[in-house]
């Protein structure tokens, strides 16, 4: 545990303190001041370090839990969590759910991520990877009328996919942008001429995959997913 002595919390401004709060601790916790399985010290003497309120320390508090960067152990106190991958990401799809903006930076790290990992998986396609791809492409064609398995079709293509490229670190960080990804899937999914052009958008990149063509498959995916935040981007101004 941290004394007084050793963690300076600094100072803070009165507009948005519980989120400045959750940050300097999140801060704090990249720096290693607090380490997983640190105990912080009790609320009143944590609110009068860092200068703020009970109130929006609870406030701070509580969103770092829902986070699972932190976590309360009754008659114990407040920890460091373990702060594994895997827990980290259980609740980010609401953030989704409330600020439709953060949508665009979801497309800008899937550009990042998936139009590098369509590159990588044009390099290492092998035959039976490319049988698996025609398998699932033809799944989602037979499905195109039903937006729900067209939904769980056109996530099995991009998990197929990521597979192809052998890279467990990638397999990390999709993780968490596909499960976000689900969010804007569940509202584009739901339009026939949106599952119409993913079919087509699909086609290319399996075909540039298997053809072994890096740059095209790169393309391909970029401009798949172009279309798909175009049709979110027309959905959230309708609103």
């Amino acid at each position: 545990m941290k004394s007084k002595s050793t963690v300076e919390f600094g100072t803070f401004q009165r507009s948005n303190l519980s989120e400045q709060i959750a940050e300097r601790i999140i801060s704090m916790i990249k720096e290693q001041q607090l380490k997983p399985g640190d105990l912080l010290p009790p609320e009143r003497e944590l609110a009068a370090t860092m200068g703020v309120s009970r109130p929006s320390l609870r406030e701070a508090l509580r969103a770092l839990s829902i986070m699972n960067i932190i976590e309360n152990r009754q008659g114990s106190g407040t920890y460091v969590a373990s702060l594994e991958p895997e827990r980290l990401i259980e609740h980010l799809d609401v953030v989704f759910s409330l600020d439709d903006s953060t949508f665009q930076e979801l497309f800008e790290a899937r550009r990042i991520i998936e139009v590098g990992i369509a590159g990588i998986a044009a390099v290492m396609c092998s035959p039976d990877d490319e049988e698996e791809l025609n398998a699932i492409h033809l799944k989602s064609v037979e499905s195109v009328n039903d937006s729900i398995v067209f939904m769980d079709c056109d996530l099995e293509l991009h998990n197929k996919i990521l597979q192809i490229t052998r890279n467990p670190i990638l397999s990390l960080f999709m993780r968490s942008v596909t499960k976000l990804s689900i969010m804007s899937r569940k509202r584009t999914n739901e339009y026939s001429d949106v599952r119409q052009q993913t079919v087509l958008d699909h086609s290319k990149i399996i075909q540039a995959i298997i053809s072994h063509n890096s740059d095209e498959a790169k393309n391909a995916m970029k401009e798949h997913l172009d279309h798909v935040e175009k049709k979110l981007n027309e959905l959230n101004k309708s609103k």
